[in-house]
């Protein structure tokens, strides 16, 4: 049973109560919205990604925008995405009768579309529409107005504001009411309503309505076929499925860009300032979803981001940015939005990422594996995608010792993070495999020195003999989450008493309701006042380290409860917070799908190797 949306009065007057898994996704690969369980369409960037948001009701109130078609008063309501496909349908069963919602943002038609499709199923169900259009982040009311549309409509309606243009559409459009647009009727039994909203520059002609039917169908064919060029067929198949489209959504199939997540500001510390803007593409993230893609038989999205790379990257290497706009700009400045109150009073909600500037030397090292991996798979190097990556690599030689943010964008002090070290090492060593296994040309000897010069600083000085294990960094005796990696990586074997040691550490330092942390918050490390709970990806990683140390019932054990934390429809925020039960933090998040997919595949491949060495 969930409550009805919240009264007109108490949603414009405090933060939105809604749990960040009461919300699906849904989204055409340039942008995404955020659909609550009760129909509230609450967030929305259109026409991308990074675009200023046109319903921020997440970050605010109801007046700061959205779209609600759901039952008036209380309903049971449930929903899934249709097969393969981020198709969402919502089934509301009140006390009179049931009706049926489905949600998407069609895809391969080069527009900017939602539809919205409201079916009776039995009985009768009395529904309210909603529409509350503010465009930049829900400061901005537009003018608007009926319009004879285009010339196969009958009347629309239009909301404009600079240059930015919604039209919606509809059998029954709802009617002006102090600033937003309302509706309330009966839904029988064989009923069936469709509404859509587009958006589109406001200088441009208006564009035809959809055929609408013919649209979801052609949405669905198009993801499931997607879906099926998956190769993975080991434990945890749906969960792994479900996460590669996540992937998919959050990946900009127009320009190349994959962006950490569709959303800004849902906070790591509920009411606190750790809250950040996720909707850009950082280099690590992208990479690491690269080889999530490629372990399971994406090659071809691998050639699409390759390719925006080298466009992002293009100029001098010194210049490389740990993260870009979907489009590969640069310009990313950080603001705090005054007018938004937050999620659940979390502030400040900031747009842009101040971390465009951090300098993080880990990022490198993740590009390389991805594209070594995508080489091993034959996708052939450009003459121009290998000039970047050797003189990425050229580059490093002269300042890889430097300390740096590292991988969890600290805002203290810069330090030698071992994890930074560790990803240098592989930089270097996928650059020498792309000459000694592909042919490519680049001064191997050097990278070799180098490489090896690397690895014998990070067993030096990144490693406690007394406690046998890594640390976080050069000058402490702290662990951190990030170490998992060492393995996974091939830095050094899974059996290798130094990484064991290391895994032992993190579970006993960092496990927190059986879940991990990123790092100890309280030894003020991070800049950043107060605290944040379990990283989901970090517990995933585990399960990759106990897969890789043979520790298959540990991996097991947690991979279950990590799958069991998915909300009805298999997402996956960034943390979780074990104990109020809620997920916490920017969602879908990719980090957290992608690292379900490589734990999987490491389980898998690791169980299948246990069960050889029985048989054999």
């Amino acid at each position: 049973m969930i409550d009805p949306e919240p009264t007109d009065n108490a949603a414009e007057s405090v933060p939105p109560r809604i749990p960040i898994e009461e919300y699906a996704v849904i989204g055409d690969t340039e942008t995404a919205a955020l659909v609550s369980r009760g129909g509230s369409l609450d967030w929305l960037c259109i026409p991308r990604f990074d675009s200023p948001s046109c319903f921020s009701a997440l970050l605010g109130t109801a007046d700061h925008g959205r779209w609600l078609i759901g039952p008036v008063g209380e309903a049971v309501s449930t929903r899934r995405y249709r097969g393969n496909s981020c198709i969402l349908e919502t089934i509301h069963e009140t006390s009179t009768g049931k009706v049926k919602v489905t949600d998407l943002m069609p895809l391969g038609d080069s527009r900017a579309d939602i539809v919205r499709v409201i079916e009776g199923l039995e009985g009768e169900v009395e529904m309210r529409h909603e529409w509350v259009v503010r465009f930049n982040y829900g400061k901005v009311r537009p003018w608007v107005s009926h319009h004879p549309g285009h010339e196969r409509d009958d009347d629309v309606i239009v909301a404009i504001a600079g240059p930015d243009m919604l039209l919606l559409r509809g059998q029954r459009l709802p009617v002006a009411d102090d600033g937003h647009h309302r509706d309330q009727w009966t839904v029988r039994a064989g009923d069936r309503l469709q509404f859509s909203l587009t958006w589109f520059s406001s200088w441009k002609e208006i564009p035809p309505p959809l055929d609408i039917p013919s649209r979801i169908e052609a949405t669905y064919q198009k993801s499931a076929d997607w879906a099926s060029r998956c190769t993975y067929d080991g434990p945890y198949r749906e969960e792994v499925v479900r996460s590669l489209l996540v992937l998919r959504l959050l990946t900009d199939t127009r320009r190349g860009g994959i962006v950490a997540a569709p959303t800004t500001s849902l906070p790591e510390d509920f009411g606190g300032e750790r809250n950040w803007d996720y909707r850009y593409c950082w280099l690590r993230d992208a990479s690491l979803t690269l080889e999530a893609l490629l372990v399971v038989g994406y090659v071809g999205a691998t050639k699409l981001w390759r390719d925006w790379l080298v466009r992002a990257l293009a100029g001098d290497p010194e210049d490389m940015q740990i993260m870009y706009a979907v489009d590969g700009g640069r310009e990313l400045p950080e603001r705090e939005l005054g007018h938004l109150p937050g999620y659940a009073g979390s502030r400040p909600v900031r747009v842009g990422n101040g971390a465009v500037d951090q300098k993080q030397t880990d990022v490198l090292g993740e590009v390389m594996i991805a594209l070594e991996i995508a080489r091993e798979r034959g996708l052939s190097e450009t003459a121009q995608s290998w000039s970047v990556q050797r003189a990425l690599v050229d580059d490093l030689v002269k300042h890889w010792d430097e300390p740096d943010n590292g991988l969890w964008e600290i805002r203290g002090p810069l330090r030698h993070f071992t994890h930074s070290r560790v990803m240098v090492w592989a930089a270097f060593d996928r650059a020498i495999q792309a000459v000694d296994k592909h042919g490519y040309e680049g001064p191997v000897e050097r990278w070799r020195e180098v490489r090896d010069a690397v690895r014998e600083e990070i067993l030096t000085k990144g490693f406690d003999t007394a406690k046998n294990t890594f640390t976080q960094h050069y000058d402490t005796d702290e662990v951190d989450a990030s170490l998992l990696l060492i393995p996974l990586v091939g830095f050094l074997p899974g059996d290798d008493p130094r990484v064991i040691g290391t895994v032992e550490a993190i579970e006993h330092d960092l496990m927190r309701d059986g879940f991990l942390l990123r790092y100890r918050t309280e030894s003020g490390v991070d800049g950043l006042s107060g605290d944040e709970h379990p990283f989901l990806a970090c517990s995933f990683w585990l399960v990759a380290a106990y897969a890789v140390t043979d520790e298959l019932d540990k991996a097991r054990e947690l991979m279950d409860r990590l799958v069991g934390l998915t909300n009805d429809v298999g997402l996956l925020a960034e943390e979780y917070d074990p104990g109020a039960d809620r997920m916490v933090g920017n969602f879908p998040q990719a980090f957290s799908h992608l690292t379900l997919i490589i734990a999987a595949v490491q389980l898998a491949e690791a169980e299948a190797r246990a069960a050889q060495e029985v048989a054999s």
